[in-house]
């Protein structure tokens, strides 16, 4: 049996990994966007594994384990995609996640993503009557330069009027939220419908792999296909109506 001062060791490090087991469960979610919170998580996670003064030498050493470990899972990441996603939900556009200069180069990457689509825009139908370019070769010039800064004053007023956007609750969807402002940030809301809707993780899928090796056992190895994706369809529709209830 444990000793008391090992009880103690315990209760204190099940409170530290409390949070650990609700960044989980919020990242491996598949009723809610999920991609976004990644760096907010991240960063949770890391202030709340700094050491401080009064931490045990156990609970340095664990803390010292856990982020060194964190920091090793980062660098396998797509960094570049969860910090676009990051600013692209209204609940983390302020980018706290993130240092100052992180920040201005994830808003220079949403202007080149823009940009980007701007650029991939579908030609004019051939119906649609079209002015006839200058003759001029110095007004062929100027007029190119005209358009493409004319194309960047417009991507930098689609972000900042984005920006200028109060910042939505926590218990509040993206997604929604998308959706009704749609009609006022037309190009960055088809930015939002591909970046927010990649999950986080595959374990909503991995779950259903897990279901399906319960039901597919030795006594019951003679079950036939369709039967076991009803099995499967059952058990994932109970498991939501429970939810809901």
């Amino acid at each position: 049996m444990p000793t008391a001062t090992e009880l103690g060791k315990m209760k204190k490090l099940e409170a530290l990994l409390e949070h650990c087991r609700h960044v989980s469960e919020l990242l491996g979610g598949e009723q809610y966007v999920s991609c976004s919170v990644v760096l907010p998580a991240l960063c949770h996670l890391s202030r709340v594994m700094e050491v401080t003064e009064d931490d045990p030498a156990y609970m340095i050493k664990f803390k010292g384990t856990f982020a060194a470990d964190m920091e090793g899972r980062k660098e396998k990441t797509n960094i570049t995609w969860l910090r676009v996603a990051t600013s692209l939900d209204p609940r983390f556009k302020d980018l706290k996640c993130l240092s100052k200069p992180e920040r201005v180069e994830v808003w220079g990457t949403v202007r080149a993503l823009l940009q980007e689509m701007e650029r991939e825009r579908p030609a004019q139908p051939d119906n649609q009557v079209t002015p006839e370019p200058p003759k001029n070769k110095l007004n062929l010039m100027l007029a190119h330069e005209s358009s493409s800064e004319e194309e960047e004053d417009y991507i930098q007023q689609c972000l900042e009027r984005y920006k200028a956007e109060p910042q939505t609750g926590m218990d509040n969807c993206p997604q929604e939220w998308w959706s009704t402002h749609e009609g006022a940030h037309t190009e960055m809301a088809c930015l939002a419908r591909k970046y927010l809707a990649t999950p986080a993780t595959s374990v909503p899928c991995e779950r259903l792999f897990s279901i399906s090796g319960h039901v597919v056992q030795k006594k019951r190895a003679s079950l036939l296909p369709e039967n076991v994706n009803r099995l499967v369809c059952l058990s994932n529709w109970l498991k939501k109506k429970k939810a809901v209830a």
